[in-house]
């Protein structure tokens, strides 16, 4: 069985569980103000009711996921630190497993390898990571995490949690868990 879970349009708050819809709230119509409270299929909904366009291209093109991204960043910057938020989700992955190819950051980062070399060579530059020829195969390196690297973990989780609490400010846990539930599904479901 699936778990419900919430879109949220404009002015309504919609709950789907498999083909069902359930009204929850005034529904603003054409017509005017007129009160729903049953089911509808999943595809009358589609047709019927006027999504919020902006806000899914929005969502789409990662406009919440910039924003946050420069919030981040100003952070860093406010704090001493020079490095991206790109590059701090190299680190968090370093910090979690040192010693990884250049592929296995492509995977865990979800960038392209070009994108990837670019983000290592400048995180070299700044003595973050080195990269060190496998022993066991020549033609890979690894990349490590330099003494800087390792030093600047604190601080930088330090400013990411405080970011995070500023972008989540006014949002309780029970909306964080429906937009979690949300988001893994639309991910799941265009990686089918």
């Amino acid at each position: 069985m699936l778990q419900p879970f919430f879109f949220i349009l404009k002015n309504q708050n919609i709950l789907l569980t498999n083909k069902t819809l359930f009204l929850t709230y005034n529904l603003i119509i054409k017509e005017g103000l007129l009160s729903l409270q049953g089911c509808l299929s999943n595809y009358f909904m589609i047709e019927q009711f006027n999504f919020d366009i902006e806000l899914i291209f929005a969502i789409l093109n990662g406009k919440v996921s910039a924003a946050i991204n420069r919030k981040l960043y100003r952070n860093f910057r406010m704090n001493g630190l020079e490095i991206s938020p790109e590059q701090w989700t190299v680190l968090i992955f370093l910090w979690e497993k040192d010693g990884v190819t250049q592929q296995e950051l492509c995977n865990a980062t979800f960038k392209d390898k070009p994108s990837m070399t670019r983000l290592i060579d400048n995180m070299e530059r700044q003595h973050l990571v080195v990269r060190i020829s496998d022993k066991k195969d020549r033609r890979t390196n690894l990349i490590h995490l330099t003494k800087t690297g390792r030093e600047i973990e604190e601080k930088t989780r330090r400013i990411a949690n405080q970011t995070l609490k500023e972008a989540l400010q006014g949002i309780t846990i029970n909306d964080l868990e429906i937009s979690q539930e949300v988001l893994r599904k639309i991910f799941y479901n265009t990686n089918n």
